[in-house]
C-alpha cells in the first residue's frame, strides 16, 4: 500500500514478528494521521480497481482519533463503500450510550454517508436468526479491509480468551464476555458498573476478521502494553487471541510508544 504521509506521522520503528508487520509511532496522534491516510489511499485504489469496497470497522476508545481523522480527510467516494461493524452487546437497543450502532452512526455514518452500513441489531428478538442474517450479509462478497483493535485482555472484537477460536466455522457468534473485558468497558466509561455490562454479546469470529484482504490493527495507549507484549512475545494461542495476527501476512499492527513500551526498547 503506497501512501503519502505527513513527515511527522512516519513510524520511528518498523519490524516483523513472524508474518506480521509492526510499526511504532511517537504518539497516538501520529499513528492516527498515518493510518487515516493509509486507509484513504487503499480505499481509493480498491474503488478504482473494482468499483466498490467492503469494510469492517471497530469501535472502542482507541479508535476515536483514527475515525476523527478519517472522517475529515475527504477524497473517498463513500457512496461506493459498504460498512460493517464487528460486535454488539446482546439485548441493548441502538440508542443506548454503549451501543456500537450508536457509536458508528454518530462517529462514522452521519458524516461519511456510506452506500450502506450493515448493523448488528443487538436487541433483535431472535438472536440466532440475527446471527444468520448478518452472516449472510458478510458472505455477499469479499471484505476488502478490516480495521480493528486489541482489547486489554488481548481480544479481537469480543473474542475474549475463554471463547476465542482460531478455527470457527461461522462468521458471527454469540459469546459470554469475560470479567476483564467487562471491566474495560466500565473503565472506558460505557457502563456505570460491572453489574450493568451485558453478560453476552455478538461478535464476528476471528476467521471472519482475518478473511479480509487487508487488516490494519490500531493499538495505542499504555493500558494495551501488556496485551501487545503477549501478542508479540508469547506463543500464538487463544490465551491472547491477538497473537493470531502473527500468522497474517496481509496485516499490519500499529502501536504508539506507550503501547510498545514493554517490547524491549519499544521498537522490537
Amino acid at each position: 500500500m503506497h501512501t503519502s504521509e505527513p513527515a511527522n506521522s512516519v513510524p520511528f520503528g518498523t519490524f516483523r514478528v513472524d508474518e506480521l508487520e509492526v510499526r511504532v509511532y511517537s504518539s497516538q496522534s501520529d499513528l492516527s494521521v498515518s493510518v487515516a491516510s493509509e486507509v484513504k489511499s487503499y480505499l481509493c485504489e480498491v474503488i478504482t480497481r473494482q468499483g466498490s469496497a467492503r469494510v469492517i470497522l471497530a469501535t472502542g476508545n482507541s479508535q476515536i482519533q483514527f475515525l476523527e481523522r478519517l472522517t475529515t480527510l475527504g477524497g473517498v467516494d463513500w457512496s461506493k463503500i459498504t460498512l460493517f461493524h464487528m460486535d454488539e452487546y446482546l439485548g441493548i437497543d441502538g440508542g443506548h450510550r454503549a451501543s456500537f450502532r450508536r457509536y458508528m452512526r454518530e462517529r462514522v455514518e452521519s458524516t461519511l454517508q456510506p452506500g450502506r452500513f450493515h448493523y448488528i441489531e443487538g436487541d433483535a428478538p431472535l438472536p440466532l436468526e440475527e446471527c444468520s442474517r448478518y452472516a449472510a450479509l458478510l458472505k455477499e462478497g469479499p471484505v476488502d479491509l478490516c480495521c480493528l483493535g486489541i482489547g486489554e485482555n488481548g481480544h479481537l472484537a469480543f473474542n475474549d480468551p475463554p471463547v476465542a477460536n482460531f478455527e470457527d466455522t461461522v462468521p458471527i457468534k454469540l459469546v459470554k464476555l469475560d470479567e476483564a473485558c467487562k471491566m474495560q468497558q466500565v473503565r472506558e466509561g460505557h457502563f456505570a458498573s460491572l453489574e450493568t455490562v451485558p453478560p453476552y454479546a455478538y461478535t464476528l469470529t476471528i476467521p471472519a476478521l482475518c478473511a479480509a484482504k487487508r487488516m490494519i490493527c490500531l493499538c495505542p495507549e499504555t493500558r494495551k502494553a501488556k496485551a501487545v507484549r503477549a501478542a508479540l512475545r508469547e506463543p500464538i494461542s487463544t490465551s491472547c487471541p491477538a497473537s493470531i495476527l502473527r500468522r497474517q501476512r496481509h496485516a499490519v499492527l500499529l502501536l504508539d510508544k506507550d503501547s510498545a513500551a514493554l517490547l524491549d526498547d519499544g521498537t522490537g
